[in-house]
């Protein structure tokens, strides 16, 4: 019950940040004028410089464009979808599973491997933000501090150090006082990496039976039919054999632990 009321907390500030963001755009649009006369017309332009323009809500429409794609690059999303996307293309199953049943699968599994530290950041920032005891701005800061201990986990340091050198920055005494401004796109290029260091060592396996079918074929003269004809099932009988969604998820599962 307790992790319920953990969920449904975040959700009901989103719907109620939605609700004033509508709410507050309904008050500037107001009623449109069903034949604008000059008068009016000159009335209107010299409102227009008296009044400031509602840039709050441009901004926190674009942030909320932005943040889903900020928030899965910061988690291990881009490395799982990776992972899945070189498993696809070493069996040689050009649609199937589906970009959305990876995409849903890499989701899920982000969300089982997060839920941690997502509790982390409700105990910390919004709970004290909801009862009034912290600022917006504390609550971001507070927020951030579990998805950067999360971050610095994985990342490289030969990552950080790029980054340490193009912002121009002191090395700190402790990973801690880094930046998020170095922290996360060190953290991308390190999840990118390691997304294709597990793709290269999986296609291994099935680039072995792509050769030995090649080489067979080619020698009995089967030059009408095409290796991968034959090869595809076979690494698909190969890969249900061992239960290789098991091994996989099991072996990313454990990448993270």
């Amino acid at each position: 019950m307790r992790s319920v009321e953990c969920m449904r907390r975040p959700l009901s500030l989103v719907a109620k940040l939605l609700m004033m963001t509508s709410l507050t755009t309904a008050a500037f649009a107001g009623p449109l004028p069903v034949a604008p006369s000059a008068t009016s017309v000159g009335g209107a332009l010299t409102n227009l410089g008296s009044n400031q323009t509602p840039w709050t809500i441009v901004v926190l429409l674009t942030l909320l464009t932005l943040i889903p794609a900020l928030l899965l690059s910061m988690t291990p999303f881009v490395r799982l979808l990776i992972v899945f996307h070189f498993l696809r293309q070493a069996l040689g199953t050009q649609s199937t599973p589906t970009n959305q049943t990876l995409i849903g699968l890499a989701l899920v599994l982000t969300f089982f491997l997060m839920q941690p530290v997502g509790a982390a950041i409700q105990q910390q920032a919004l709970v004290p933000l909801e009862a009034g005891r912290i600022t917006p701005l504390a609550a971001v800061e507070l927020g951030s501090r579990p998805l950067k201990t999360f971050m610095l986990h994985y990342v490289r340091q030969k990552d950080v150090a790029l980054f340490l050198e193009l912002a121009k920055q002191p090395r700190p005494n402790t990973p801690e006082e880094l930046s998020m401004r170095v922290v996360m796109p060190a953290y991308i290029l390190s999840e990118l990496k390691a997304g294709f260091q597990i793709g290269a060592v999986l296609f291994l396996p099935f680039l072995v039976i792509d050769m030995v079918v090649a080489s067979i074929t080619t020698s009995v003269g089967m030059m009408q039919l095409p290796p991968v004809v034959i090869s595809t099932p076979l690494k698909l009988l190969l890969f249900v054999m061992v239960d290789g969604w098991n091994l996989l998820v099991g072996s990313l599962m454990r990448s993270f632990a």
